[in-house]
C-alpha cells in the first residue's frame, strides 16, 4: 500500500528523538507496528532539514512530529544548530518522501 502513509496509520509518535513509530495497515487490513530511523535519512544543512543526508538529531533540540492539515501530513519540527552555532526553527513535511508499503515504512 504505497502512498501517503498517514491515511493508513495510527498512533504516530517520535521516540528517542529520531525514531518514528506507528501502527500501519497492511493490504489485507491487518494493523502492524512499524518504525523508521529518521536520522538515517534526514540531515542538518546549516540549520535546515536536508533530505538525503543523515544525523539531524545530533545538532537538534525540541524535536517533535505532528499530523496536520486536511491532507493530512506529518510534519517533523525541531530547532537545528546552524554553522554559526545559533538555533533555527525548521520543519519538514515527511509525506513528501514516506509511504506505507504493506505495513512497513518506505522511504521514496
Amino acid at each position: 500500500m504505497a502512498g501517503n502513509f498517514f491515511a493508513t496509520s495510527q498512533d504516530i509518535r517520535l521516540e528517542d528523538r529520531h525514531i518514528l513509530r506507528a501502527r500501519l495497515q497492511r493490504v489485507d487490513g491487518e494493523w502492524v507496528d512499524a518504525e523508521i530511523n529518521l536520522n538515517d535519512h534526514i540531515g542538518n544543512d546549516n540549520g535546515r532539514f536536508a533530505w538525503g543526508s543523515a544525523g539531524f538529531a545530533d545538532s537538534a533540540e525540541d524535536i517533535s512530529v505532528s499530523v496536520e492539515g486536511a491532507g493530512p501530513v506529518c510534519v517533523l519540527r525541531a530547532r537545528l544548530r546552524n554553522e554559526s552555532g545559533e538555533w533555527q526553527d525548521s520543519d519538514l513535511n515527511l509525506s513528501e518522501r514516506m509511504a506505507n508499503n504493506d505495513g512497513g515504512f518506505y522511504w521514496t
